[in-house]
């Protein structure tokens, strides 16, 4: 799979990449400068997975908003849906919302978020006697149940 990066994602991409690679070494180092040149040629081919890490942690922190303001943001979230994880937690929030169908047009009865672990919730939805549970995390939205 190739990732063509251009525009402002391609340099949003590029000096995040470049700052991680300043401070790394050994073969991180490695894989960095060649991330670094896939970028450079304006698509990703075989470090998608690193750049994958090394946006995530720069919008986790905020330091692309903080660096690229919003424009930034938004082309490396648009970056990130188009790498394999970011595909994966777009396709398992799309089945969640699916799912949630069974619930339209019934009259709310509960609706209840509990913390499971570092970064990971539960949202309980109640209607009509029908439940829905769903477990938010880093990995994305997935369905726990829906039942009566």
């Amino acid at each position: 799979m190739s990732i063509e990066l251009k525009g402002e994602a391609r340099e949003v991409a590029l000096a995040e990449v470049q700052a991680v690679l300043a401070h790394a070494a050994g073969e991180r180092r490695a894989q960095l400068a060649g991330l670094v040149a896939e970028i450079d040629a304006g698509a990703v081919e075989s470090e998608e997975q690193l750049l994958e890490s090394v946006l995530e942690l720069a919008l986790q922190t905020g330091r692309i908003r903080a660096y690229y303001g919003p424009g930034g943001e938004q082309a490396a979230i648009a970056t990130l849906r188009r790498l394999p994880r970011g595909q994966v937690r777009g396709e398992s929030a799309r089945e969640v919302s699916e799912a949630l169908g069974a619930l339209a047009g019934k009259e709310l009865g509960a609706v209840r978020i509990a913390a499971v672990a570092p970064g990971a919730f539960t949202l309980s939805i109640e209607a009509e006697g029908v439940e829905a549970l769903v477990r938010l995390d880093g990995s994305g939205a997935r369905l726990q149940s829906v039942g009566a």
